[in-house]
């Protein structure tokens, strides 16, 4: 991997400390309320299993059924493209229009048909190890995975899942990566995954655990010399035992069983490893998958401007809601010039995930719903994006009570057919 390409940034990481401080990204998504045969909440806040309701709504741009046969060489078309070139490469490995792509998450499938949105990707949680994982949420084991895609398919969106299973001892802990029995338990739910995305055979998206790196990140710098069971693993025997080798198997794992499957991994935006975190991801190997997974917050910025307690927003820091006119920090110039290290330090697009929702406000928020821009201006000014090196963004809430497409009094709506209506093409 060629060196970290900062400099130009290293000097507006105090700036944009304040900005960074609680974008942490994962803590369980949205609930999905609804259910489909035999499955059950895993206990977490994610969502369960989502019914698979009969309609559908069109969808913008093309389908995303193409064949997975078209899809294989997708990777090495990723890989081997000019980086201005490759948010439209992946765009079309999609089976989408080569445009920056919208989507939906933890969501269910009726408010966005009863709505009419035509969301490019469809994201739900993969969560837990154990009994209660998100495998026995549906019979067979691992039949969720079908059921999120054929929702997806309802809405003529891409099937995505965040895959949340690091977290099954606690947000992070990582006592599991010398655990025999969790590390076991993970991969089997690895390979798990992997083979139900084989036999769905469409394009798919997965993002590898949020937060996560950002934990083993500070317990060590590098990669390469933290230990986590991996060889245990039959499919990566040849693979170290370092979390580098977790990543390594992750991308191979796809790779062998699901070539129709898309995968990225999320940096951390953690204030205290900010500085270094390029580089941590090129050591980790993320730039062998198919894009970065770019966050902002993950909750509305009104709640941590509320401190709300019951909504996990009692953290230390400010500066939750950005300034639109991009006069005073921290604001979304600030951020994509952030954004913007990670497209050029891993040479890959970006999907930014687990957008917040909420709807602008003059004053801070004291109570719900909570106020937030991120909606607002993103669909108003995708260009942005584009130029920062995207090639869509996820619209979810990071928490139950967060703003959603049902809370929102339609702004998602709005701006997003608006968007639809002169978006932003990729290069």
């Amino acid at each position: 991997m060629t060196s970290p390409r900062l400099p130009t940034l290293i000097g507006t990481f105090a700036l944009l400390t304040t900005l960074l401080l609680a974008s942490c990204g994962g803590g369980g998504g949205g609930s999905s309320s609804s259910s489909s045969g035999s499955s059950s909440s895993s206990g977490s806040s994610s969502s369960s299993g989502s019914s698979s309701s009969s309609g559908s709504s069109s969808s913008s741009g093309s389908s995303s059924s193409g064949s997975s046969s078209s899809s294989t060489d997708g990777h090495t078309a990723i890989q081997q493209a000019a980086l201005a070139s490759k948010p439209g490469v992946l765009a079309v490995a999609l089976g989408r229009s080569k445009r920056l792509l919208i989507g939906l998450g933890t969501v269910d499938v009726a408010p966005v048909q009863s709505q009419k949105l035509s969301p490019d990707i469809y994201d739900q949680y993969l969560t837990g190890l154990g009994t209660s994982a998100w495998p026995s949420w549906n019979s067979p084991a691992g039949a969720y995975v079908q059921v999120v895609a054929a929702n997806a398919d309802q809405l003529g969106a891409v099937p995505m899942f965040t895959l949340y299973q690091m977290a099954a001892n606690g947000d992070g802990n990582l006592s599991g990566l010398s655990d025999t029995n969790f590390m076991a338990n993970y991969w089997s739910n690895v390979r798990l995954l992997f083979q139900q995305l084989a036999s769905y055979g469409k394009p798919a998206v997965v993002n590898f655990e949020p937060d996560f790196w950002g934990y083993t990140h500070r317990v060590n710098a590098d990669p390469t010399q933290m230990f986590a069971y991996v060889n245990i693993d039959s499919d990566c025997a040849s693979l170290p035992n370092t979390v580098a080798g977790i990543a390594a198997c992750l991308i191979q794992t796809a790779r062998t069983y699901a070539p129709n499957a898309y995968v990225g991994f999320p940096p951390s935006l953690f204030a205290d490893v900010l500085p270094t975190e390029v580089a941590y991801m090129q050591a980790l190997g993320a730039g062998k998958a198919d894009f970065v997974v770019m966050s902002t917050l993950d909750r509305d910025a009104g709640c941590f401007e509320a401190q709300n307690v019951a909504d996990s927003c009692a953290r230390s820091g400010s500066g939750w809601y950005w300034d639109e006119s991009n006069l005073t920090s921290p604001n979304f110039n600030d951020h994509f010039a952030l954004a913007s290290t990670f497209n050029q330090g891993l040479q890959l697009p970006l999907l930014w995930w687990q957008t917040p929702m909420g709807v602008p406000a003059s004053s801070p928020s004291t109570a719900k719903p909570w106020r937030d821009n991120r909606v607002h201006y993103f669909l108003t000014h995708a260009s942005q994006l584009v130029a920062a090196g995207g090639v869509g963004a996820v619209f979810s809430p990071g928490q139950s009570d967060q703003t959603n497409i049902q809370t929102d009094g339609g702004q998602f709506q709005t701006y997003s057919k608006a968007y639809l209506a002169a978006p932003a093409a990729l290069p």
